[in-house]
C-alpha cells in the first residue's frame, strides 16, 4: 500500500519545519554560553553548553525561558548535594574537623534551596534585582562550603566537584539575567 501524497507532502514541509526549529533552539543555547563565557570568566563554555542541553525543554527555548532553565538546575544541584551531604554524614568514622565542615556546607546548601526557589518566582515575575540576589546567595554558598575545607591543612573537600557546579550553574543564570534584564 502506498502513503497518501497528502501525507508525503505533509511530512517533507514539517521536517525543514522542526529541523530549524531544532536547530534554532541548539544554536540559542550556543551563542549564550559563547556570549555568557566570553563576558564572564566564571562561565565555563563546554560546561555551560552540557549543562543546558541536558535539560528536556532547553531545545525549544527562548532566551528569557533558558534563565529560568538555569535557575532550576542549580536548585536540582544544591537539593543533590544536600542529600549527599547527609549521606556523607552518616559516616560515623569521619574525622570531627570535615564532619563540622559538612554540617557547615549542609546548613548553607538547606538555606539555598528555599532562596533559589525565590527566586524562581523573582524571575518570573521579571524581578531580576532580586533573582540575582538570591542566585549570587547561592554561588555564595558554595564557594563557603568549599573554603571551609581549605583551613586545614592535608584536608581535601569532598563537595569540589559538587560546589564547583553549583557555583558554575550559578554564573550561567546570572549571566543570562543580565542578558535578559
Amino acid at each position: 500500500m502506498r502513503p497518501s501524497f497528502p501525507f508525503l507532502a505533509l511530512s517533507l514541509f514539517l521536517f525543514p519545519v522542526f529541523t530549524f526549529h531544532l536547530t534554532t533552539g541548539t544554536n540559542l543555547i550556543n551563542e549564550t554560553c559563547r556570549n555568557s563565557s566570553q563576558n564572564d570568566p566564571n562561565v565555563n563554555y563546554n560546561f555551560c553548553v552540557a549543562s543546558l542541553k541536558a535539560a528536556p525543554d532547553s531545545h525549544c527555548a527562548s532566551l528569557r525561558h533558558l534563565g529560568l532553565i538555569s535557575i532550576r538546575l542549580i536548585r536540582y544541584n544544591a537539593t543533590n548535594t544536600r542529600c549527599y551531604i547527609k549521606e556523607l554524614l552518616k559516616n560515623t568514622k569521619l574525622d570531627p574537623y570535615v564532619k563540622q565542615c559538612l554540617t557547615d556546607c549542609l546548613d548553607l546548601y538547606s538555606d539555598a534551596i528555599p532562596t533559589l526557589k525565590e527566586a524562581m518566582l523573582d524571575y518570573r515575575a521579571k524581578n531580576f534585582t532580586d533573582a540575582n540576589m538570591e542566585i549570587s546567595a547561592a554561588m555564595d554558598a558554595s564557594t563557603t562550603c568549599e573554603d571551609g575545607f581549605v583551613q586545614e591543612d592535608g584536608v581535601v573537600s569532598p563537595l569540589t566537584k559538587r560546589n564547583n557546579d553549583t557555583f558554575q550553574l550559578s554564573a550561567i543564570a546570572l549571566s543570562i539575567i543580565n542578558m535578559v534584564h
